[in-house]
């Protein structure tokens, strides 16, 4: 992740204006950590993303979901949507997209933010070739849903080593982002299952 001024640059700057120093290492890992409830900048991005892919806790109340029952039932995350479907079903053309699609493109981009945040790759990235052909065959089906399983995986995998590091802009961007454009992708699915026939 990079920084938005270079360390010489912030060390100039504070000699000639101590107010722009920047916080005290004490203001930063206060602003790391919310002491009332003990986590991160990344916990509550973690919790949002974690409602949109796996739902809600069975019994508690969710921040955007339909709550999921104490029993489990009524789970309406990302992979239990996905499950609930067959390899046809996933394959019908809506409109002139997929499910499935939807699915393949979603984990390719969960995969590509820890590509860019962790391992500093750019790219270029296939975003049209992300959706596949849109149709699958049950094992294809279910290598998708293996797939955004492992891809969300990684990327809460690689969140967690940033918790202690600063909430910058294009760490949270970067979260934040993923978060959004799953919960954006379910939105869609949860639309184009209500078409199915």
């Amino acid at each position: 992740m990079t920084d938005l001024v270079p360390d010489a640059a912030q060390q100039t700057l504070a000699a000639t204006d101590p107010a722009s120093a920047g916080p005290t290492e004490a203001q930063t890992d206060a602003a790391q950590t919310d002491t009332e409830g003990g986590g991160t900048w990344v916990d509550g991005i973690l919790d949002i993303l974690k409602e949109a892919v796996e739902g809600g806790t069975p019994g508690q109340g969710t921040a955007f979901l339909d709550g999921t029952k104490a029993d489990g039932s009524g789970n309406h995350g990302l992979l239990a949507t996905l499950d609930n479907l067959t390899a046809a079903q996933a394959s019908q053309d809506i409109q002139g997209s997929t499910i499935a699609g939807h699915t393949l493109h979603t984990a390719y981009h969960l995969e590509v933010i820890v590509r860019w945040e962790r391992d500093g790759d750019r790219g270029p990235f296939d975003w049209t070739g992300s959706f596949g052909t849109g149709q699958v065959t049950d094992d294809e089906w279910d290598e998708a849903r293996v797939r955004l399983r492992t891809g969300y995986d990684a990327l809460c995998a690689f969140a967690r080593t940033q918790a202690t590091q600063p909430a910058t802009g294009d760490a949270v961007g970067g979260l934040a982002g993923g978060m959004a454009h799953v919960a954006y992708h379910l939105g869609s699915i949860r639309q184009m299952v209500k078409a199915l026939a």
